[in-house]
Formats: structure tokens, sequence, C-alpha cells
């Protein structure tokens, strides 16, 4: 059977097929609505001789994909497919995994093997089957709320064979650009809430600035249309089809009961229909839905999180998200839900959040679809560029923009709070305070130090290694229950050594009272051998004599010969934190503590010495730069230019395009190093690729006044060095249209006589 793709797919196809058999993984990542589950049939239809066993999130959406490919395939259906969940998978013992022996594995949606469970059963099926080819498919490979994980890395060592951003893809015309509009219909619950926050300020200046901005708030939301108005206004299609997604069962049928309110300007009576993960009909409900070809009656699909991922519907005129703030990954699922390779009209996205915290734009988006524009004309590929913008309708933008200067009054900075933790400490000698505790100056000190402990233990990106060491400066203890042991501890350490005059505690020993003493040393032993083991707490038990070199001098030896074993294998010593051996020694997390101990002066010369016979660099940072500049410098040697790295380029794993980001990122923010600045500026880096491409585009403008007079530039130009002169301008203009052009660009295209 031959499935015929969509170009875009058929060439992530013939890469995936290339990667597999040269690399036995290969990852798509493709954004929802372009049709990437085809790519996975095509490799079954293309094997039929062969054992493809195919995981998936719930068979429903499986089913739902096979019953779009028998649409479009005359009702072809493979027969070589062993189909599992992955629930299913992580029960299954290890002689049923046996028995499934594939030729071939597909991931789908394998973002979702990042998940505890369903982990271990994927890890398990492919290391009983390490040499069978790994196909995954998804619509992004990033984990946002599990520490930015990234799938890719952890499952295919970043082999992906095609990656393309929902923006990109609009930018491509593989998905057409949608009319978004962003509304509100519930606020009341959010402003009562902050109207206590501001009752409840202390700060006589800030309340009433605050008070200021509440009173416009609610005035602007009074005066907002309703849902009925704005249904009415924009949804064109009047007889289509709509899903709706909405944040749980009760939000669900509450949605269902406004139906008539909501659409009654539009369909006295729409048809409607539900579904919902846990509903045993709701494969029932959502056919009579996708088969409901009946005209002159608006139909609505309710729905919950059944249709978030892997599930398409064609012919959806528009979604409408009814929504508490969610996940990139659930966002852009649900908006993929009206983007579709195969539609030729223009979808709608209604984004009715439903309280104003949640308020935010589709920058997100916009940003992607930039970033592919810029990368797009870097690689002098203009003609495929065919979207470059989308029509936002913002009918609240007033709301959101008192909201964020409401927060902005109601918030305080992360550097304002540390000038007040820090005076603290300078004036107590510590950070012990009550959860409630606040300064003469009205600044909720205590609560802010509670939020910093809470974003550590959860990993919060905000706070920054940064923030750490500047807070470990004036004694932030990060744990108060450990705290309250290690004092209960070091006493009775304390106590032992004074009885026998040493401290050899045995892991069994007990004291008198209870208190498991030898457990305590040995918990101790080991967060000092790992590198988090406060230094005060070092020194005071120093202090009574402890002797460090000889606790845990075996041990260091055993896990050394892992970072050897490691070495031998890699040529190199950097070890990702998470980076477990055979033997289940945690060797990245050793390595890192390694380094933190020789800062710290912890190590004894021959540790030093073994340590960098494998090549160890002490500099966590310098290691991980250093391995990405020489991949860098390689392709410079290569290719000339380090401004111009396809986007699926991964040397050895390294993402080097969004290194070269991050580098930029960096330097525009004042964080480089002169050295670092230096060797990348050797490789001739631009540092600034958007406004280098638009001094490109001008200098072409102004050698055409130049050499005619004006700027009267005809349709179709191309400049004697094959530049798009034509395309340049009239996408300055829709620049300065959307706001996005800065005023020295503007001045300078009215200089040579633009008129905008």
């Amino acid at each position: 059977m031959d499935i015929h793709l969509f170009e875009h797919n058929e060439k992530a196809y013939m890469k995936a097929l290339a990667m597999l058999n040269e690399k036995g993984k290969a990852a798509v990542i493709h954004p929802t609505g372009t049709g990437k589950s085809f790519i996975g049939f095509k490799l079954c239809a293309e094997n039929e001789d062969k054992t493809i066993c195919w995981l998936s999130p719930s068979e429903y959406i499986y089913n739902t994909q096979l019953s779009n490919l028998k649409e479009v395939s005359d009702g072809y259906e493979p027969s070589n497919i062993k189909f599992y969940t992955y629930a299913k998978l992580s029960y299954m013992s290890l002689s049923d995994i046996e028995e499934i022996n594939p030729d071939y594995i597909i991931l789908d949606e394998f973002h979702r093997c990042g998940a505890e469970v369903w982990g271990l059963g994927v890890y398990r099926l492919l290391s009983v089957y390490d040499k069978v080819p790994v196909l995954g498919l998804s619509a992004t490979a990033i984990r946002y709320l599990d520490n930015q994980r990234d799938m890719a890395d952890e499952l295919f060592d970043g082999n992906v064979a095609s990656e393309m951003s929902l923006g990109e893809a609009i930018v491509r015309g593989i998905l057409n650009p949608p009319k978004y509009i962003l509304s509100i219909f519930s606020y009341r619950d959010s402003l009562a809430k902050y109207e206590d926050k501001v009752k409840r300020m202390r700060s006589k200046v800030l309340k009433n600035k605050a008070e200021e901005y509440l009173e416009a708030l609610r005035r602007a939301l009074d005066m907002a249309d309703g849902l009925d108005v704005i249904f009415d206004k924009h949804m064109k299609d009047r007889d289509g089809k709509y899903i709706v997604f909405c944040a749980n069962y009760e939000a669900m049928q509450e949605a269902i009961d406004k139906a008539g309110e909501w659409f009654g300007k539009i369909d006295k009576n729409p048809h409607i229909y539900s579904v919902y993960s846990d509903d045993p009909l709701a494969s029932v409900s959502f056919n009579k839905f996708k088969a409901d070809n009946e005209t002159g009656h608006l139909r609505l699909l309710f729905c919950i999180d059944a249709l978030n991922e892997g599930v398409h519907v064609e012919n959806v005129s528009g979604v409408i998200l009814l929504r508490p703030t969610v996940s990139p990954i659930v966002y852009k699922q649900q908006i993929g839900r009206a983007l579709s390779a195969s539609k030729s009209t223009e979808p709608v996205i209604f984004d009715i959040v439903n309280n104003i915290e949640n308020l935010y734009s589709i920058d997100a988006i916009k940003d992607e679809m930039d970033e592919a524009v810029n990368y797009i004309r870097f690689h002098d590929d203009e003609d495929n560029i065919v979207n470059e913008s989308f029509k936002v309708i913002d009918e609240v933008r007033n709301c959101m923009e008192l909201f964020d200067s409401l927060e902005n009054t109601l918030t305080y900075t992360w550097d304002t709070m540390y000038i007040e933790a820090k005076q603290f400490y300078e004036n107590n000698g510590n950070l012990k305070m009550t959860y409630n505790y606040v300064t003469e100056s009205d600044y909720p000190l205590g609560r802010w130090l509670g939020t910093q402990r809470s974003n550590r233990h959860k990993g919060d990106t905000s706070l920054t290694e940064e923030r750490i060491e500047k807070l470990d400066a004036i004694g932030m203890v990060w744990d108060y229950a450990e705290d309250v042991s290690w004092k209960q501890g070091y006493n009775a350490a304390c106590a032992y050594y004074q009885s026998n005059g040493n401290l050899n505690i045995s892991a069994s020993y007990i004291t008198e009272d209870g208190f498991k003493l030898g457990n305590w040393f040995r918990h101790i032993k080991d967060k000092y051998e790992e590198g988090r083991l406060e230094d005060r707490y070092v020194e005071m038990l120093e202090e009574i004599g402890i002797q460090w070199g000889a606790v845990y001098t075996n041990r260091w030896i055993e896990k050394y010969e892992e970072a050897k074993k490691y070495y031998q294998e890699k040529g190199d010593l950097i070890v990702p934190y998470d980076y477990i051996t055979d033997n289940n020694t945690h060797l990245g997390v050793w390595v890192s503590a390694q380094r933190d101990n020789y800062a710290k002066k912890r190590l004894t010369a021959e540790q030093i010495s073994l340590l960098e016979e494998l090549n160890m660099s002490w500099d966590r940072f310098k290691s991980k730069w250093d391995a990405a500049f020489q991949k860098a410098e390689e392709y410079y040697d290569e290719n000339g230019n380090i401004n111009n790295i396809p986007a699926d380029y991964r040397p050895d794993g390294i993402k080097l395009l969004n290194w070269i980001r991050t580098q930029r990122s960096s330097y525009n923010n004042g964080k480089l190093t002169q050295e670092r600045i230096e060797k990348l500026e050797s490789l001739d880096i631009i540092w600034n690729p958007q406004d280098a491409l638009w001094d490109m585009g001008y200098q072409h403008a102004l050698d055409y006044v130049n050499e005619h007079g004006d700027l009267n530039v005809p349709p179709g130009y191309i400049c004697a060095d094959g530049y798009k002169l034509k395309g340049w301008l009239i996408n300055q203009g829709t620049r300065n249209k959307t706001g996005r052009m800065s005023d020295e660009q503007r001045e300078k295209l009215i200089g040579l006589g633009m008129k905008f």
C-alpha cells in the first residue's frame, strides 16, 4: 500500500529512514495538525512483512488516527501492528514483552514517556530490544512542567530527523494562520480576591496606586462585550463545527448549560456533543460529531482532555478554549485542533480565559513565526515564506494592561526583597523569622523566604544559581526540618565524642534516648561526599574531630572506577547530571559533587590527580561550553559561517543552533565573558541577526535610491545580487503596522522617501 504524504512529511520520512538505518533511532517533532502519524503508518505500509510495535497514550487516540488513515487511503489498515498503550506496557511482565518481538518500535507522543510509571515500561522495552530501530512522533520533545526535560535527548540521543515549530508551520503555509480572539468570561471571583489583597496592603502609597488600577480595571471589565456578542461578531462560519475545551467535568457541564446564552444569536438550537477521557461512550459521541454534516446548524463538541493530543478532526471551523492556565504543550495541542495541513479556510480560535490572572496573548507563537522568518531569510529561501503574521483580535487589551499595572503594584521585585533579607541578616545574624513576618517597611519577608524555599524544592527556574548563592551568603536555611535534625544529631555526636574521644560511630548505634545516631552520621557522610553538606556544618564536625578522608576513601575509589569506565567509553568526563550507570551509581551527581568538593578544598592531592587523568574540567559550565564551542569551530571550519546552522544539526547530541542563540542572548544581556566573546567573534558570529538582516535590506534600499533617485520599487523587483528588495519593503510596512519596527528604523526609511 502506497501512502502519500504531504511534502513536509515526505522529507521528514526520508530523513527518518536514513537515521534509523544509521543510528537506530529517529524522532520527528512536528506540530499538531500536520499529519505526522501518517509517517508512522507509511513505515508500517512499506514493511508489511515486519512486526511494528506501536505505543500510544491511549487506544482512543490510536483508533482515531487509524480511522483518519482509512478515510484517505480507501480503507487501508496495517495488519502488522502490535498496539499497546504506555499504561499497559508498564504492567507487562518481561515474558510478555519478549513475546512482542518487533522489527520496529514507534513511540507516538513520545514526550509522554517521561512520566515516571510509563517511562519505566518504555525503558524496559527498549533495553530488551536495544538493537530494534525506534521511531518517535510528537508535537514537542520538551516536558515543560518537568524541569524542561528534553525527551528527544533522553530517548533518541538527540537524533531528530525533522523538527518544526507551530510558528514555522504557519510561516511555511503548511498550516493556515488562524484568526485569534482573546476575551474573558468570568472575573468576579478574581476581582474580589484582588480587592482583598489591596485592602490588606500596609504601604499607603502603594495601596492608593493599586486602588486606582483596581477601579479602572473594574470599569473596563464591566464595559467589555459579553460572550454572546463576541461569538456573534467573530463566528463567520455560522453552521460550522467547533471544539470547546473545558478545564474539568463540572466546567464542561456549566458551559453546556450556557450554550443557549452564548450561542443563541448564531443558532437557537445548536447540535451539542460532549466527550471526556473517562467517558466509556466517548467514541460514540465523538463519531456522531464527526459524522454530523447537517448544514444550517452550529455543531459544538464540548470536551475535557480527550482531544488534546493525537486526535484530528477534519473540517473544524475553530476551537474555543475555556481554560485556566495550561502547559505550553496542551495549549498548542488544543490550538492545533483548528489547524490542518489539508484545510483551505481560515480557522478561528477563541481564547476565552476564566479569570483576569490568566490573560495572556499568543506572543509565544508569534515569536516562533518571527524566528522562522529570520531563519528562512538567512538561508535565502524567501519563496517559502507564505505567512508572516496572523490576525489577533484582543477584546480585552485595556483590561490586560490594567491588570499588569495592578500586578506590578502588588508584587515586590526579587532584588528589593533580597535587600530586605540582607538587612535582617546583618541585624540579627540569621534569617530566622515566622512565615508571617513583615518588615518595618511593610514587606512580607517571611512569606517571601518561604517562596524561595518552595521554588528551590520545585526546581523553579526563576530561582537561578546566582540567586541561590546570594541567599546562601546571608545564612539561608533551605529546609527547616533538616536544620532541626542537624541540631539533634550534632548534639548527640558531641556527647559521643566527649564520652569516647572519637567519632568512630557504627551504622547501628542508637543513643540512650533512642536517637539513631549511626544512621544520622551515615547520612551526613553521604551528603559530604556528594558536596551537599553546608560549609558551616563541615567546620562544626571538624572541630569535634571528624576525619573525612578515612570515612569515604573506599567508596570514592569505587565511584572513580565507574567514572574511569565512562571516560574510556566516551572520551570525556562531561557526564549528564541525571546519568546512572548499569550498577545504579549516580555518576552525574558524583562528578558534579567532585567539582564542588574541589572548589571547597575537600579533595586530596591524590584524588585531584586521579580525576585530572580523566581530563576532569573543574568548571562544569566551562566543560559544557568548551564542548559546544569545539563543535561550532568544526562547523565554521567546514562551512565558513556559524550564522546559518540548520535547526536539525546536532553533533554528538549538542543542539548547536540553540547553543548559538543562548550565546547571543548572554551577550546582549551582558552575561558573556570577554574571553568567550573573543572566541565566538573569531568565528564571525553575528550577535544580532535580526539587525544584520535589516541592515542588509536597508543597504539594498539605499543603493536603489542612489541609483534611481526614489524608492518606487516596481513589483517583483530583484537586485543584481538576487536580493528581493520589493518583498523586504512590503515586510517593513507590515512591521510598522504591527508595532514591531523601532523608531530609528522608521526614521531611516522615511529618510529614503518611504511612505508608510
